[in-house]
């Protein structure tokens, strides 16, 4: 009578180097296109927030007989109670009736680059572009844009132009 042995037998060098293979094929697609998303959400808040605050300019506007924020009190007259000439006040009476149109302004959510570009996180609102200035403002027109230098989008168009 024969018997026969049972031999268990483990994975042969071949079949281990296809599997690696297949890892490897699968990681070259994944991550890619898990760091494009990351990228993607950085552009995407930054178009919230630059629609945030250009809805909160517009509707402080619309509340002021046409006055846009003043540069020097573009958070206060945001965040806070604000009467009929833009004169703020942290608590709601019987003038300052308007506002608060935003919470806190948005941090930059992304880095800017070259001299002039703010730091991603950077709240501080000015009239023209400087280190350290996470958003340009200009009073005259209501106009808000990125203070982000030459950086760019993943379709090549630079944030300060959003």
């Amino acid at each position: 009578m024969l018997h026969r042995v049972n031999r268990s037998r483990g994975f042969s060098l071949v079949e281990l180097v296809i599997v690696i293979v297949i890892i490897g094929v699968i990681a070259a697609i994944a991550v890619p296109r898990i760091s494009r998303g990351a990228k993607g959400a950085a552009d995407s808040a930054m178009r919230g927030d630059l629609a945030a605050l250009r809805n909160a300019i517009d509707l402080y506007a619309a509340e002021h007989g046409g006055d846009f924020p003043k540069v020097a009190k573009f958070v206060e007259q945001l965040t806070t109670y604000t009467d009929a000439s833009g004169g703020d006040n942290a608590t709601k009476d019987s003038t300052h009736i308007f506002g608060p149109y935003l919470k806190a302004i948005p941090p930059l959510p992304v880095a800017g680059e070259g001299t002039t570009g703010g730091a991603k996180g950077d709240t501080d609102v000015a009239a023209a572009d400087g280190a350290g200035v996470g958003w340009i403002y200009d009073e005259a027109t209501g106009e808000i844009s990125a203070n982000t230098g030459t950086a760019e989008d993943d379709t090549e168009t630079a944030y300060s132009d959003y």
